[in-house]
């Protein structure tokens, strides 16, 4: 790991440039991190199915609001199967209760969902654990002290799935990756279109939703059209 620089105050500016000071250090490429439709019909496993069969996923998020966990639950059986069956790990939002009764592989925490260090506790030392960081270095620098396996930086473009006042830049990937190993995702609007200045600056990850589920030629298509940003075609 670099040396930290002196930065504690998140109104300062990143310099666009700042990844550009250092030698590059090897990471893995930029992978897809599924995050599932707001909301999910009988048809949905289905379609994700359709869209893990399509191309490499690292990852699936069950991100369901405004439901009860029994209901989540019942949704998410299903799920879990076909994630297992494909070695896709299967990751629930927001809450550590359901992610422990759902056997998952991990959960994803808001500022306002828990601590990761609870989660680790009650998930054990393999589950994934992931924060959402904003737009902010001091979070994310918090979030890895706890013990977060991943931080999650966005918005980064207009968004339906995470709407907000949040908008993050790519250099905070670039500084990010520059200075820690732990691993970053970006999120937020994210297109096939728009996607590759994030990968450029260091994202580990693409979080994406509507540019997947709401693809005009369906979700395998959608997973498909990731691959040459991704550099998997």
């Amino acid at each position: 790991m670099t040396d930290l620089p002196d930065i504690e105050d998140d109104a300062l500016k990143l310099d666009p440039a700042f990844a550009d000071r250092f030698e590059p250090q090897f990471r893995p490429a930029c992978q897809l991190y599924l995050i599932s439709p707001p909301t999910i019909g009988d048809d949905f496993p289905a379609m994700l199915e359709a869209a893990l069969d399509a191309g490499p996923v690292a990852a699936f998020q069950l991100r369901l609001k405004g439901i009860d966990d029994h209901r989540i639950a019942a949704l998410a059986q299903p799920l879990v199967a076909i994630c297992q069956a494909r070695e896709v790990a299967f990751i629930v939002n927001d809450s550590i209760g359901l992610a422990k009764r759902l056997g998952a592989d991990g959960v994803h925490l808001g500022q306002e969902d828990g601590d990761p260090r609870d989660a680790r506790e009650q998930l054990g030392k393999t589950a994934q654990i992931g924060v959402t960081c904003h737009d902010s270095r001091h979070l994310a620098m918090e979030a890895g002290e706890r013990g977060a396996d991943y931080v999650a930086f966005g918005a980064f473009f207009p968004s339906t799935t995470k709407p907000g006042e949040h908008v993050a830049e790519p250099a905070l990937l670039g500084w990010w990756t520059t200075v820690f190993e732990t691993p970053c995702v970006a999120i937020g609007g994210i297109t096939a279109d728009n996607a590759a200045p994030l990968v450029a600056a260091g994202a580990d990850f693409l979080a994406v939703s509507g540019a997947v589920w709401e693809h005009p030629d369906g979700p395998a298509a959608g997973v498909r059209a990731f691959a040459g940003v991704l550099g998997q075609g």
